[in-house]
């Protein structure tokens, strides 16, 4: 089973759920596909005043689901697809949505769930979640519009512990750094994130749409959404060659180790 995206309505408000279990509701490029149905979806639904986005089983989202990466991440153009139109197909329909979101965040927010919590208005967070980018361990870098996502909602400092260091953050923290819009007590946090999305489901949902609209055009980065016509050339040249890790030793060592439950060994590995 590769997971599923659920989109469910409860009066003005969707309940998106992302599910795989077994997994932590890691991300497949089918979940990811969906992820941009729903919110294309939900986008042209004027009736929709909120959407709240939370994971199954106690988990928001453990990262991607590895197990399909041999498919195709060794491949330079089979990569570059798989990040710039599967993955970033389902963050950019979240960032382009109109209506407000709200992230409801317990147990594991790693990798892909952070980057699905970044498009996300407000962060609520159970005390016991954890969060990070541990992708370092696995070969391989983040992509360059994922990075500037995470860049801009998470800080610069956390970005770079997160993809330098593989460091894992606790709620609190994530909260002092101003990644979170509240952390509450454990098995409090549905209820929180519900009380959330019915504060704004009972005001005006024109001004919430036009607020969204305005925020997205006064926090823009060039970076984030591609080349823009004075972009610098350091930012194309990155874009460009974004992918051309895909068949190093080190990006198959990393992915390889994960799928035999062993240590990277990247002392042996060529870049």
């Amino acid at each position: 089973m590769s997971g599923s995206i659920r989109s469910e309505r409860q009066g003005a408000l969707a309940l998106v759920t992302l599910s795989h279990p077994g997994k932590f509701n890691a991300m497949s490029r089918a979940m990811w596909r969906e992820l941009r149905q729903v919110f294309t979806t939900i986008q042209a639904e004027p009736a929709v005043r909120c959407v709240l986005v939370r994971g199954e089983g106690g988990h928001f989202c453990a990262g991607g689901d590895i197990s399909e990466y041999p498919d195709f991440r060794f491949d330079e153009a089979g990569l570059r697809d798989f990040h710039d139109n599967d993955v970033w197909g389902g963050l950019q329909a979240m960032l382009d949505c109109d209506v407000p979101i709200v992230a409801q965040i317990e147990g594991n927010c790693m990798g892909a769930g952070v980057e699905i919590a970044c498009c996300c208005d407000i962060r609520v967070a159970d005390a016991a979640s954890k969060f990070g980018a541990p992708i370092a361990r696995l070969g391989f870098p983040m992509a360059p519009r994922e990075a500037a996502l995470v860049l801009r909602e998470a800080g610069a400092l956390t970005a770079r512990e997160m993809l330098l260091e593989a460091a894992v953050f606790s709620a609190e923290l994530m909260l002092q750094r101003g990644f979170l819009s509240r952390v509450v007590s454990a098995g409090h946090c549905a209820s929180e994130a519900a009380a959330t999305a019915a504060r704004i489901t009972a005001l005006a949902p024109q001004a919430a749409r036009l607020n969204k609209q305005t925020l997205r055009a006064l926090n823009l980065p060039p970076a984030l959404y591609g080349i823009a016509p004075a972009a610098s050339n350091s930012i194309a040249k990155l874009l460009s060659q974004a992918y051309a890790y895909a068949d190093s030793p080190e990006h198959r060592e990393g992915i390889s180790a994960f799928l035999q439950k062993r240590p990277s060994n990247f002392s042996t590995s060529e870049t």
